[in-house]
């Protein structure tokens, strides 16, 4: 068997203490706690924010790369509703140049950016035969389709070589198959299932199409260049969705299912599809573009309406991650929760059930720790400051309690009341310079409340009253998204605090109660988790919110507050997550 230093060209360090910047691939033997250990990156795959197109739409055409993409027609805001306008990806941003020769949507395409071809649409008598051909600067016609239709599925290199396939034409779904060899189109066998409104992948000869209404379908079929044969489906049926790659290497997003819109991800390994990071924004009849699942581009498409918005997909790149951390000692949910990383926090109440705790834990990034209690055991408060200066802020016992208590690191003492008693509340800020705000009072409430070191003073509400949101930042520049704002509902909206006024800014992508924040400012904040025990996560940049990788075990009224948009803890009934922003951690593998 080959040594260590025979395949990685270098023996295992052996250090009395673990190496204080340590690279990625690096391994040691640490003498003083007996551990084998080494320093790793998380791999994954994410979807991240693009430039938008010019003009947003939504069933649209798209062809080329994530880096050189194309689309052209779409619906749009009309009259008329119909559009010709292309424009063209650079990678950053979208670049308006010569019109269609006829403005149409449900339009299909392929090819690359200086190569395609695009087809069939509406509208019309009937949906459209009409077939353009794109050089790189305008349109030309070309033959007609011999079966006009809309919603068609397309494969294709380019703008002489492309395969049609289903499509819808006088209310029927259709399984037409027509090969383009550069002059005109020629009818070949059909699929198996017809269908519409769906993706295509690959190329004339080897083509994929999956997906698509009939009236939802989750069948996938591959094309030989003879004949089409059913392969493993996606896992769920949807229909107006994205698609790009080959006939072994696809990817499929968006599109509608239970709920109307989605921004569920699968890829195609040649095999099986599987299910992956989903889309920043969930949305329906988009464009796609690229060559494989690993890199793709999505854009336009309608999320409750017409949007211009682009997202890039990256697979097998560097991302952050969840790990499993020490377990707590005392099981519990609705816990009080605060920390400046993934290695220094501080829980606090909470409740296991039936009745509620004043347990307070400190946390050292491996194990928790008992210290002394909270004087009025509650659940469910406001939480400010961190591991060794923290305030504990209203809350429920029985009924909600104005009561607030300071942490000096040792111990709990009581201090000043806050005006308005009230649970489920966004906090914010020190323990010289707190903020609280929204909850459940009788009802759900806006009103926000800032503490000086010794006061408290009513400041100007939130926009949406809301109980069981997530809050965090400082008292001059925090964020609440997310909580429930009416009974039964839940709401993504999240505002920012300037010190002065509350402001509605972008949403979360996922909407949910119980979720948990950490984060320093309204520019950088993590939530995470969310009822009913979900364990979504986004990363907001201080304009958007960006999906990021999945909490290993979901979570509903996880620890609020601990940590920070890169260094984050996440804790409920004893069981503990790390997050590493960076992906970058060191891992044990074997204690002698």
């Amino acid at each position: 068997m080959a040594t260590y230093k025979e395949i990685f060209g270098t023996d295992v360090e052996v250090v009395s203490s673990d190496p204080a910047n340590p690279v990625t691939g690096e391994v040691w033997y640490n003498t003083t706690t007996q551990e084998l250990k080494g320093y790793k990156q998380f791999i994954g795959n994410a979807w991240s924010t693009g430039g938008s197109l010019n003009t947003a739409r939504a069933q649209l055409a798209g062809a080329g790369t994530q880096t050189a993409g194309l689309t052209t027609g779409g619906e749009v805001t009309g009259p008329p509703t119909e559009s010709a306008a292309t424009e063209l990806y650079d990678g950053t941003s979208w670049t308006e140049v010569n019109d269609l020769n006829t403005q149409r949507r449900l339009i299909a395409g392929k090819g690359t950016q200086t190569s395609a071809l695009v087809y069939g649409g509406f509208p019309g008598p009937s949906a459209f035969a009409l077939t353009e051909s794109w050089n790189g600067t305008s349109w030309t016609e070309v033959n007609d389709l011999n079966n006009g239709r809309e919603g068609i599925g397309s494969a294709g290199a380019d703008n002489t070589s492309s395969l049609a396939f289903g499509g819808l034409s006088g209310g029927i779904y259709q399984a037409f198959t027509e090969s383009w060899n550069g002059t005109s189109w020629t009818e070949v066998n059909d699929l198996n299932t017809g269908r519409s409104n769906f993706p295509g992948a690959g190329t004339q000869t080897a083509a994929l199409a999956f997906g698509g209404g009939n009236p939802d379908t989750a069948a996938t079929e591959s094309w030989n260049g003879t004949s089409w044969f059913e392969v493993n489906d996606l896992n769920t049926a949807k229909r107006n969705l994205g698609g790009n790659g080959t006939q072994t290497s696809a990817l499929g997003f968006g599109g509608n299912q239970p709920p109307p819109v989605t921004g569920a991800t699968e890829s195609w390994n040649g095999s099986i599809w599987t299910e992956t990071n989903d889309m920043n924004t969930a949305r329906s009849n988009l464009g796609g573009a690229g060559a494989s699942n690993t890199l793709a581009l999505a854009f336009g498409g309608n999320d409750g309406s017409l949007t211009g918005s682009t997202e890039e997909w990256n697979a097998n790149i560097a991302v952050g991650a969840w790990v499993t951390g020490g377990t707590m000692n005392t099981s519990r949910g609705s816990i009080g929760g605060v920390g400046d990383s993934n290695t220094a926090a501080l829980a606090f109440g909470g409740a296991p059930p039936p009745t509620n705790t004043g347990a307070t834990e400190l946390y050292n990034g491996s194990a928790w720790a008992e210290v002394n209690d909270l004087n009025t055991a509650r659940r469910v408060m406001g939480n400010i400051g961190n591991q060794t200066a923290a305030l504990a802020v209203s809350g429920y016992t029985s009924t909600n309690v104005t009561n607030v208590e300071e942490w000096n690191g040792y111990t709990w003492s009581e201090i000043t009341d806050v005006n308005t008693a009230r649970r489920e509340m966004g906090s914010a800020g020190t323990t010289t310079a707190g903020l609280v705000f929204g909850g459940q009072t009788t009802v759900k409430t806006a009103v926000t409340e800032s503490w000086n070191g010794s006061a408290w003073t009513e400041v100007n509400d939130l926009n949406e009253a809301r109980a069981d949101f997530a809050g965090n930042g400082t008292q001059t520049s925090a964020l609440g998204m997310g909580g429930i704002p009416t009974p039964g509902s839940t709401t993504a909206n999240t505002e920012s605090w300037d010190g002065t006024s509350w402001t509605e800014v972008n949403n979360l992508n996922t909407s949910r109660s119980a979720l948990a924040g950490a984060g320093v400012d309204n520019t950088s904040s993590l939530v995470f988790g969310g009822f009913p025990d979900l364990a979504n996560t986004e990363s907001w940049n201080g304009s958007s919110w960006i999906n990021v990788q999945f909490m290993n075990v979901g979570k509903s009224g996880a620890g609020s507050g601990a940590g920070t948009a890169t260094s984050a803890l996440a804790f409920k009934s004893g069981a503990t997550e790390e997050w590493y922003g960076d992906g970058k951690l060191t891992e044990t593998f074997t204690t002698s």
